[in-house]
């Protein structure tokens, strides 16, 4: 089987491709760079079963030969990324999602899109199920990333209802891991290098906000499961790690994992900050059989690792 994923040299990405070429596939991977790293595909450069396309999804694709499954995954995915690139954001995740649409019906293919916790927004229903419609402020500086996403997934429904289209979405919420971008703004990768560094962990509110953070190799094995398994067309479907974690809780256990002698600092709230962030995953267990497997320490201890070997304490 052939499979295109969008976004291949991103975080999420570079390891669902990984995925995809043990199990056999042949994967046709398309980035810009723009967030992704050609590093975390350089290894991959070698395997005759993988095809690199240097393209950004916003422009017309097409891709020679047959193609059965596309995994859109492209798009600015932390709000430094997405608050620099406001109105790119807003085009991967409208005129990108259109144009792998599009080629998916043309392919007669099966189509999964990445799409995110965020369109739950502030969510007043807590743990998050599918069903919940979200809580979300259109214009707020997050909006460019909610509302693309909230946006991609109605086009998604409207190329299944209209082009009876083997279409699914993945909620995706919080997931950490290495190849996390020094520098991205997301909580995990900006504790871990402050606190190799033995610099101030900062803090946005008073640390009460809660999130689940799910490692990367628990979340690829719900993504593969979800792209590849009969009987999914037309779900949506929470990929996250249940068990929730404050803030503050984070910090001071990435500082004792990593020996530092960092402090914490508090600033002022961001806007439109989500106090509680956590999915309600039984649909994902029901369906893909799936459930994370990773602790938060043991996911932690394995990425402060990779930290420590490509980016060192100073």
């Amino acid at each position: 089987m052939r499979v295109l994923i969008t976004g291949v040299a991103g975080f999420i990405g570079s390891h669902l491709c990984e995925r995809f070429l043990k199990e056999g596939f042949y994967v046709i991977g398309m980035d810009n760079f723009l967030t992704g790293s050609p590093d975390n595909i350089a290894h991959l450069f070698g395997n005759k079963n993988f095809h690199f396309i240097h393209y950004n999804v916003v422009n017309y694709i097409y891709v020679e030969g047959p193609v059965d499954l596309v995994v859109h995954l492209a798009c600015p995915a932390s709000p430094v990324d997405y608050m620099n690139h406001p109105i790119h954001t807003m085009k991967v995740d409208s005129l990108g999602t259109l144009n792998t649409l599009g080629l998916a019906k043309l392919k007669r293919s099966r189509y999964v899109f990445a799409s995110s916790s965020e369109v739950y927004g502030s969510a007043q229903v807590h743990p998050q199920p599918e069903d919940y419609w979200g809580y979300v402020n259109p214009i707020g500086p997050r909006s460019v990333y909610d509302e693309a996403k909230r946006f991609s997934e109605a086009l998604c429904m409207a190329y299944y209802r209209e082009h009876d289209l083997d279409v699914r979405i993945a909620r995706i919420f919080n997931t950490y891991g290495p190849r996390m971008r020094r520098g991205d703004g997301r909580v995990i990768p900006t504790f871990i290098e402050k606190a190799l560094k033995g610099e101030s962990l900062p803090i946005y509110g008073d640390g009460s906000q809660t999130r689940s953070f799910c490692y990367i190799d628990d979340l690829v094995e719900g993504l593969f499961r979800l792209s590849v398994e009969e009987g999914l067309k037309g779900e949506v479907i929470n990929l996250g790690n249940p068990e929730e974690i404050s803030i503050l809780e984070v910090a001071k256990k990435i500082i004792e994992l990593t020996g530092s002698s960092s402090k914490i600092h508090f600033l002022p709230p961001r806007p439109d900050d989500p106090p509680k962030r956590c999915p309600d995953i039984r649909k994902a267990e029901r369906l893909l059989n799936w459930h994370p497997k990773r602790s938060l320490e043991e996911g932690l201890n394995h990425t402060i690792e990779w930290f420590n070997m490509f980016h060192g304490r100073p």
